[in-house]
């Protein structure tokens, strides 16, 4: 144990595998956990003193961490707290960074406040949202965030970047992009709607609430809880399926024009059939969003696909999970075949949606 600094307590070679869904990784050199804004302040001391890279954790649903593990100081941010700062703006709420994703939307969702519904039973805590701009059901993060609380690394200065200021895009911010690196998330606020109607653009979730005249907030959360679990994207100690960093790669944007070719490329590699259509998805700016798991499928990796200690949930083949004791790097060669057989298909690279913590 090294000495307490104020109210942060650091521990030494802490594995960081029980820290993350996936549950594989080596040690982390430090770790301490944030309680307080005051405590990552003295975090960031901390491994400025001692020279260390910084590792911000959240519910680690979305990091890979090698085998290796990371050679700094690794801070669980633990900040809880929920608000309404403005009697006049009901919908806004103000949440701290370390407060649980699916407990706060369905803390939500109970006090009628929409917006946030088609992302329940995602894993992790709030303040990972604006990271990757998560998204679900045709739900984005980014749809109703109104700012971000954060406490820049370099300056130690807290400020609040609004929303409009995140630049968010597909699966990307700010946070990922041009400032990365760059601040740790204290908190958000969120601009919801008081007695709004639930979101519904998502095919399985028409289908699942079929005959349902005017759907509830808790009606849609329901069905997106029941469509994550069919697919084993609902954490269960008891399920391996849910061993796993959830879609491990991010769905393919293309242009419209390119899809036809594609296409062609993969009917002559006998990947498609005579007439068959590649699925895709109209994305807002009209470009076309191609189903990663119907691609890793097509590319011969079919749900269950299994190698070693490694494997594809049998319930969705976008999930690579941990069938026990397995590896990082059995999970990178195994990402690094799945790529290679889609690219060598359908001419397309699949993009990763973890963070990689460690590697070289």
């Amino acid at each position: 144990m090294k000495d307490s600094i104020g109210t942060l307590k650091i521990r030494e070679h802490v594995p960081l595998g029980p820290f993350t869904t996936l549950g594989v990784g080596g040690p982390a050199r430090y770790m301490a956990e944030a309680a307080t804004e005051q405590d990552v302040t003295l975090a960031l001391h901390f491994a400025k003193r001692e020279n260390l890279p910084l590792l911000v954790l959240g519910g680690g649903s979305n990091l890979l961490v090698s085998d290796a593990g990371f050679a700094g100081l690794a801070l669980k941010i633990a900040i809880a707290g929920v608000e309404q700062p403005d009697p006049l703006r009901e919908g806004r709420v103000r949440v701290a960074a370390g407060e649980n994703l699916d407990d706060f939307i369905q803390a939500c969702v109970e006090q009628d406040l929409a917006g946030l519904e088609c992302l329940s039973g995602i894993p992790g805590t709030v303040g990972a949202t604006p990271i990757q701009n998560v998204g679900a059901y045709g739900a984005e993060v980014s749809e109703v965030l109104y700012s971000v609380r954060v406490l820049d690394r370099v300056s130690e200065n807290i400020s609040e970047i609004q929303g409009w200021d995140c630049r968010f895009a597909y699966r990307s911010s700010i946070f990922l992009t041009t400032e990365r690196d760059q601040y740790v998330v204290l908190g958000l606020t969120f601009d919801l709607r008081r007695g709004g109607k639930p979101l519904l653009k998502y095919a399985d979730l028409h289908a699942t609430l079929a005959g349902e005249d005017s759907p509830t907030l808790k009606d849609v959360r329901d069905a997106v809880l029941s469509i994550r679990a069919a697919k084993g994207m609902v954490i269960k100690p008891d399920d391996p399926d849910t061993r796993s960093l959830g879609s491990f790669f991010k769905n393919p944007i293309a242009h419209p024009e390119t899809v036809p070719r594609i296409e062609q490329a993969a009917r002559r590699r006998s990947c498609l059939a005579f007439g068959e259509k590649i699925p895709q998805f109209q994305t807002a700016e009209g470009h076309s969003k191609i189903p990663a798991a119907w691609l890793i499928e097509r590319a011969g990796f079919p749900k269950g696909y299994r190698s070693g200690r490694v494997g594809l949930s049998t319930k969705h083949a976008l999930a690579i999970v941990n069938l026990g004791g397995a590896t990082a790097r059995e999970v990178v060669a195994l990402m690094n075949a799945i790529q290679a057989a889609v690219k060598g298909a359908f001419g397309i690279e699949l993009i990763p949606e973890p963070t990689f913590i460690g590697f070289d």
